[in-house]
């Protein structure tokens, strides 16, 4: 199949957006579809193809699916940074964790839903292990899970370069947990063994195993439509129980899209599950 001669970069851009919808559930929004090409480009090049009409004539006449993955993962958004909203990591650390510690069991599972590049789970291991007195004993369980291959590869990776460590990371963080490597730094093998890294699709989920106390779905849900954040609320409440706390990007909320969360009543900008929330997962407190 070709694209028609009438075929212009808005109906390329059509095919793209169709792509990024049909493998991720994202919608691509204006603001972002304004950089569609920008982003493209390094694909573009990689490809020997001359523009975006160029582009989707490919994918539409030769299904490729490395080159559908190229175009995926340059589509989607990849923002991140270290200890992003500085005041949430300072509620995790000070109360939400602490909540957790004082119970017989000593597990702590913590899944970062949409992870991007890692900064927001290596900013949990690094609070964790600078406080490894409290959890001495414990079994901490990270699991950190995003659809884009290439940003997984990365945040598996642990290297970063020095304008990423610069937003966000204390110097003294950076040298007590990081290692040059090059121009650009490494996350020490303690940080990186803490953190289970998973390339995995939120409406079709192979990686999450049982209930988890703390999760982070963080300016994910901005992309998604009315129907797909219900899915994923739905997934939440499957992988949670009575205690768990669940925490969205600060544009989002569980209003309307959910009746398993409400606000908590001791984190602000934090989500507990009702009592009576349906859980499919019953009996099943920890993976095993």
């Amino acid at each position: 199949m070709t694209l028609s001669t009438d075929s212009s970069s808005r109906g390329a851009a059509r095919i793209f957006s169709g792509l990024l919808e049909a493998r991720t559930g994202q919608i691509l929004s204006e603001s972002r579809a304004w950089r569609m090409e920008t982003a493209l480009k390094p694909v573009m090049r990689a490809n020997g193809v001359a523009d975006m009409d160029e582009l989707a004539t490919r994918l539409l006449g030769n299904r490729d699916p490395r080159l559908e993955e190229e175009v995926v993962n340059a589509l989607l958004n990849n923002e991140s940074s270290f200890f992003r909203d500085l005041q949430i990591f300072d509620m995790i650390n000070r109360h939400i964790l602490p909540s957790f510690a004082e119970r017989r069991e000593r597990v702590l599972r913590i899944w970062s839903a949409g992870c991007s590049t890692g900064q927001e789970v290596y900013s949990l291991a690094i609070q964790l292990r600078n406080d490894a007195a409290r959890w001495r004993g414990w079994r901490i369980e990270i699991l950190a899970t995003d659809i884009s291959t290439a940003a997984i590869d990365q945040a598996r990776s642990g290297i970063f370069s020095q304008m990423d460590v610069q937003r966000g990371l204390a110097v003294g963080d950076l040298i007590k947990w990081f290692e040059p490597a090059g121009d650009n730094w490494r996350a020490s093998p303690e940080l990186r063994r803490m953190i289970d890294f998973r390339t995995d699709n939120l409406f079709e989920p192979k990686a999450p195993s049982g209930d988890y106390d703390l999760l982070l779905c963080r300016n994910v849900l901005l992309y998604f439509t009315p129907e797909r954040r219900q899915e994923v609320f739905r997934l939440m409440t499957r992988h949670s129980h009575d205690r768990s706390v669940l925490l969205l990007g600060a544009g989002e909320t569980v209003i309307g899209h959910s009746d398993d969360f409400i606000p908590h009543p001791e984190f602000r900008g934090g989500y507990g599950r009702r009592p009576e929330a349906a859980h499919n997962s019953e009996g099943i407190r920890r993976a095993v």
